[in-house]
């Protein structure tokens, strides 16, 4: 009878032994399998500002990470006032108590005009548009839309700015929901224009090649001046940033790229870019690419054209980290799992070792019999593991992002009582995780958990083997 034939009527021989084992191994493979397919999850969105554009993809800033840039910022600037890349704290004393007032300028929430530069220029991209976020102004000589029975309490009394580097790649435009009816849209090379709704032009009777003028909301001065060259409707009301009318659907002018920052006196907030690519055949190339450029991912969102936010470096709150951490995690429980498994069952087996040894079988061989029993099972566990870990992947990636989303959350909300800052970030919502089980991963798991069962085999072994045969032998009840 050979090695193979005596490990398997073994295995047969101790039902119940062998199923407990077969359980233990099939339960750690799926673990393995459920945090390597939790680490390449991708994540689906759903976000009202930000459309697909065909073959494309959307660049915006990533809010979970403007929490942890925070705090890092005020660690470097220490116990003192002081500002530093677009955040700011100083000290005040409140009720005759001393405390800390913080806040983010639109430098910190700015996309870097460069890092947009670095993608344009990537092969396979044939045009790109930078967008700014709703920069608030006050008109002159003209009257906004007002809602008599909104409360404007807390209203800037004005209208909302957004500049475009090319206007026919903004979202609004893209999804269909912004069209002009005269005129035409602002273009790259416009300079101090303005496009505005059918509403305000027919309450203030504008027309195309009038001129506009505004100004900052707490100051009448400087006043900038824009030529209005596009009028247009829209299907659907756009949503508001906040209540008021400041920023309702028929106070939002679309201007050229620079004139927000001039009219408002303060430094650009480009709140995203959008890229075309120029064939759709090539767009997995491009992906690629752009994903393999030199730039600080940590601070970006990369949206594809389904709305895939990639798990990158930072991305969605350090869900790849975290997968990573419970696969070394169900590595170490598993080792010692196994190793006191095999412990008990080697200490068991005196009387069969004693009579192995008695007809002069070695001790390598009575191992090697061992860790090929163990082996067997794990090899009917793995196998069991591979038909049920899609769907558990897909459970436990699905639960991952949950509790990071909930995570995010609070830590927004504890941020936002500490930061005092006009951005406000647009809502998003999670649609779908989609976590596949790759042949890579199978391939890995099987690898790891064959390691596993020789390893702590192995190690269990030397407790028992070291002993000489005639302890071995002293010891058969």
């Amino acid at each position: 009878m050979n090695l193979l034939q005596r490990a398997w009527r073994s295995v047969v021989r101790k039902p119940v032994r062998s199923l407990l084992l077969l359980l233990v191994i099939s339960i750690i493979s799926v673990l393995f399998l459920s945090g390597m397919a939790s680490r390449n999850a991708s994540i689906a969105l759903k976000d009202n500002t930000r459309q697909a554009i065909g073959a494309g993809f959307l660049m915006t800033k990533n809010v979970e990470n403007e929490s942890k840039r925070v705090e890092k910022l005020s660690q470097k600037i220490g116990d003192k006032d002081g500002s530093l890349e677009g955040y700011h704290q100083k000290k005040e004393m409140i009720e005759g108590q001393p405390m800390w007032r913080t806040w983010t300028d639109n430098v910190f929430h700015c996309i870097k005009t460069e890092d947009i530069e670095t993608v344009a220029s990537v092969d396979g991209i044939s045009d790109y548009n930078i967008t700014t976020a709703p920069t608030r102004v006050k008109g002159s000589g003209f009257e906004r839309i007002e809602d008599p029975e909104a409360d404007q309490t807390y209203d800037f009394g004005g209208v909302a700015l957004i500049g475009n580097l090319d206007m026919k790649l903004d979202a609004n435009v893209l999804s269909g929901n912004v069209s002009i009816i005269e005129g035409r849209m602002v273009a790259a090379d416009d300079k101090d224009v303005c496009v505005i709704s059918e509403e305000l032009a027919r309450k203030n009777g504008l027309k195309v090649g009038d001129t506009m003028t505004f100004h900052p909301i707490e100051e009448e001065e400087p006043v900038s001046e824009a030529g209005i060259i596009g009028i247009y409707q829209v299907k659907e009301k756009m949503t508001p940033y906040m209540s008021g009318d400041t920023y309702r659907s028929e106070n939002v002018i679309f201007t050229d790229l620079h004139f927000p920052e001039k009219a408002e006196q303060d430094t650009p907030l480009f709140e995203r870019a959008c890229f075309k690519v120029g064939d759709v055949d090539d767009y997995e190339d491009v992906k690629k690419r752009i994903m393999e450029l030199d730039l600080d991912w940590e601070l970006y969102d990369l949206i594809d054209n389904n709305g895939n936010l990639n798990t990158m470096a930072g991305n969605f709150n350090d869900l790849k980290n975290i997968s990573e951490i419970m696969l070394l995690i169900v590595a170490g429980g598993s080792f010692i799992i196994l190793f006191l498994i095999f412990l008990f069952w080697i200490r068991n087996r005196n009387n069969e070792m004693g009579v192995l040894l008695s007809l002069g079988v070695s001790k390598s061989k009575i191992l090697f019999q061992i860790i090929t029993e163990a082996l067997i099972i794990g090899v009917i566990a793995v196998g069991i593991s591979f038909a049920v870990a899609p769907a558990t992947a897909q459970e436990a990636a699905t639960y991952l992002v949950g509790q990071q989303e909930e995570q995010a959350q609070l830590e927004k909300d504890a941020v936002a009582g500490q930061v005092a800052t006009e951005y406000k970030d647009t809502e998003r919502m999670i649609t779908g995780v989609q976590a596949e089980v790759t042949k890579n991963m199978l391939l890995v798991d099987g690898l790891g958990i064959g390691a596993l069962i020789i390893l702590s085999t192995a190690a269990a072994s030397i407790l028992v083997f070291r002993k000489n045969p005639k302890s071995i032998l002293s010891e058969m009840s």
